[in-house]
């Protein structure tokens, strides 16, 4: 544990390395158009409320609650020569089905204290010893509250009903360290796990727990080196996998005036760890990985010989290049195999196409499945970014097959959320957000997973472009 000196070192000499970092960011300039300010990516301006929502098809009875959506989106414009598209102030977004019908669309920004002051309101309730950060990266459900959430120190900010910021609430102060933008629910406990990062700390990561109360019950510190960006975990029946991959915290970058420090780092060896979900650090088995970084997992599961299976996309390097967002890396979709006992991690390809935002029926959490939903991710001149292709993939993990849905030329799909509506993987239905550069608007397009290359069941039609953000959610009402 840190003496208080120590700590008020470490605070005096982070505060002179912002104030570089400051200066450095205030001396540069740019005189091409920012790819995540512009295009499809161009920010909102305003906050709407959109009650009589026009229909295509029928949408069906059984959907009752919020589909949930969140990403970056400026309140101000910021300074487009150092603006990474990761840091962008949050906007979520909501629309609220019951009885066939779209009651209604909202969008709202996350009341940090940027944004708060921004908009000349004041300040949402905060705990003093916690930052008035942003939470622009995912927006979850659970128990009836809701959380806009992000990674790296920032804490949760608890949301209405209707996306109003509440306040900024470590889990009614039951959260000591940092969060993640990636918690993931275990449909037998209702437990949330996930592995947690914070910027200033570079030798500790954290395996955290939070209770179906909403209340946190483990922060169990893991030991790590270089300050990794973890971005997401897996859970099993018995264990958390640790995704320890080769982008870590770059003070140079930090220095230099970028506010994104974080970059690939070839120095930094990559490996996986398996810890028991009720372990120590002391616990984990670690496994050598070739160098290669994910964002995402789909799903792991134990198989009867003690390996792990464990679906996930991968890119063969990431922020080596650009200041703007996720680099121009080739990605695809793998399963690693990660023997219990240790070694290195089998990989294999399922697809090679660049692809991204795996999700699946997520009742099936740490348990085997079949099938997978990406969204496809392919370079593209005319919509620069991650998000610029028209295409839904659906695997067949067990056939080894894969189904296409394209949505048309200039309709760009989202992450696609799965909706069960019985007790078969493939009884539901798939729900997302289009956005249409035809004609600068946005759909909510509902698609059954047993007909993945039919037509949407129903597209509730938003008459404006909501730019391309990072995950959303169904929140059921029950």
């Amino acid at each position: 544990m840190a003496s208080a000196i120590e700590k008020t070192i470490r605070k005096t000499v982070t505060s002179g390395i912002m104030g570089v970092s400051k200066v450095s960011a205030a001396l540069k300039t740019r005189s091409d158009d920012h790819p995540y300010l512009t295009g499809v990516h161009k920010p909102m301006e305003a906050e709407l409320t959109l009650t009589e929502l026009e229909v295509d098809g029928a949408i069906p009875a059984e959907l009752d609650g919020r589909y949930l959506r969140i990403g970056p989106n400026p309140v101000t414009p910021p300074n487009a020569a150092t603006y990474h598209w990761f840091l962008g102030d949050g906007m979520a977004h909501g629309l609220r089905i019951r009885n066939g019908k779209a009651e209604w669309y909202r969008n709202r920004w996350i009341r940090s204290e940027a944004v708060s002051r921004a908009l000349g309101e004041p300040m949402v309730p905060c705990p003093e010893d916690r930052e008035r950060g942003s939470a622009n990266t995912n927006i979850v459900g659970q128990n009836g509250r809701t959380w806009a959430i992000v990674e790296a120190g920032n804490s949760p900010v608890e949301l209405s009903e209707e996306l109003e910021t509440l306040a900024i609430n470590p889990f009614d102060g039951t959260l000591k360290g940092p969060f993640s933008a990636h918690p993931h629910l275990d449909p037998e406990s209702g437990e949330m796990h996930s592995i947690c990062y914070k910027g200033d700390v570079a030798d500790t990561v954290w395996h955290t727990v939070v209770g179906p109360d909403g209340k946190v019950v483990r922060e169990e510190p893991i030991s790590v080196e270089h300050g990794p960006s973890i971005h997401d975990c897996a859970i099993t029946k018995n264990y958390v996998i640790v995704l320890d991959l080769p982008v870590t915290f770059s003070m140079k970058t930090l220095i230099s005036g970028h506010g994104f420090p974080y970059r690939w780092n070839p120095d930094h060896k990559a490996r996986v760890g398996l810890m028991p979900r009720s372990g120590s650090n002391a616990d984990v088995i670690w496994h050598d990985v070739a160098p290669c970084y994910a964002f995402h997992p789909c799903n792991a599961f134990e198989n009867a010989d003690g390996s792990i299976t464990m679906d996930i996309v991968t890119h063969d390097r990431m922020f080596a290049e650009g200041y703007d967002g996720p680099d121009g890396s080739q990605s695809a979709f793998e399963r690693w195999t990660i023997d219990a006992k240790g070694g290195v991690v089998e990989r294999s390809v399922i697809d090679d196409t660049n692809q991204e935002f795996p999700r699946f029926d997520e009742r099936l959490t740490g348990k085997p499945y079949r099938y997978a939903y990406c969204m496809a991710s392919e370079d593209s001149e005319s919509v620069p970014g991650l998000i610029n292709d028209t295409r839904l993939f659906k695997y067949d993990l067990e056939a080894g097959t894969r189904e296409t849905h394209d949505f048309g030329a200039h309709r760009h799909p989202g992450e696609f959320v799965f909706v069960p509506r019985g007790a078969g993987e493939q009884e539901g239905w798939l729900v997302g957000l289009v956005v249409d550069m035809n004609t600068d608007s946005t759909d909510f397009a509902i698609l059954d997973a047993a007909n993945f290359t039919g037509d949407p069941v129903a597209r509730v039609r938003l008459p404006h472009r909501i730019p391309p953000g990072f995950h959303g959610n169904w929140v059921d009402a029950a």
